[in-house]
């Protein structure tokens, strides 16, 4: 079992990724400076963890965030 502690504006998370999804998704692990993580939500005591099911590196995206003409979303909000 590997852990992983993400965090966004809205706060901390624990990433629980289990050894067989770790080697698939070794290479977004390892380089990822910024992943999408999606799997099962669990809070206990306050804790929030995520039993990830599926780990992507999105790393590309943060171009964009230096880029002023670059659009977020459908309607550019």
């Amino acid at each position: 079992m590997i852990f992983l502690t993400l965090e966004d504006e809205t706060g901390v998370v624990n990433v629980i990724v289990w050894r067989k999804l770790y080697e698939r998704f070794r290479r977004a692990v390892i380089a990822g400076r910024c992943l999408r993580v999606t799997g099962r939500l669990q809070r206990e005591g306050g804790v929030t963890h995520v039993i990830a099911e599926e780990i992507e590196d999105i790393s590309h995206l943060l171009d964009r965030l230096l880029d002023p003409e670059a659009t977020l979303g459908a309607g550019g909000a």
